[in-house]
């Protein structure tokens, strides 16, 4: 596994996580927090085995 690898393997969760708080703080709506994971995870997929 290479170090953009790594990065993207431990930054996509914490992208999810921050995204799911600012969903229960009130900050975000359902589609704004599901659009935001289900585009950190397409972004690190497409990365992640572009590599």
């Amino acid at each position: 596994m290479t170090e953009a690898q790594f990065g993207l393997s431990a930054a996509t969760p914490i992208i999810i996580i921050f995204a799911l708080v600012l969903y229960r703080m009130g900050v975000l709506q359902k589609t704004g927090t599901l659009s935001a994971i289900l585009c950190s995870v397409a972004i690190a997929a497409v990365l992640f085995l572009d590599r």
